[in-house]
């Protein structure tokens, strides 16, 4: 679970930076490094990324939780916890690039994936 609980926050980093780092290509490096006082609008494609780095900004803490949760509580499903685990984490990695790419249909599905993996992660603990 340890590893699924990094490699959830991993994904939050690296969303994070994407959208980061599409802003250092559009205004480039020096004033990236500078205080960024006034910024151009993100563009289409970061403007998704943003959207999906805030939405799992959203879902993570139940995350963690649950996550955490499952490490303490005496009886919980860990089999059942782990696989959660994955299902939210490798949907939230496929959740990004729909998003992006602006797949409405499909990044709905991913993201129900997702909340999927939240649930059994929460029916572990019973």
């Amino acid at each position: 679970m340890v590893f699924w609980i990094l490699a959830g926050l991993a994904v939050y980093l690296a969303n994070v930076y994407l959208a980061g780092m599409m802003l250092m290509a559009r205004i480039g490096p020096v004033a990236y490094m500078g205080p960024r006082d006034s910024l151009p609008q993100p563009g289409l494609y970061r403007a998704r990324a943003l959207k999906a780095a805030h939405n799992l900004a959203e879902n993570l803490p139940v995350f963690l939780g649950l996550g955490l949760l499952a490490l303490v509580v005496e009886g919980a499903n860990m089999s059942l916890a782990v696989w959660g685990a994955q299902v939210f984490v490798l949907s939230r990695i496929l959740y990004v690039g729909v998003y992006i790419a602006g797949v409405p249909l499909v990044r709905s599905v991913v993201f129900t994936v997702g909340l999927a993996g939240l649930i059994m992660m929460a029916a572990a603990l019973f």
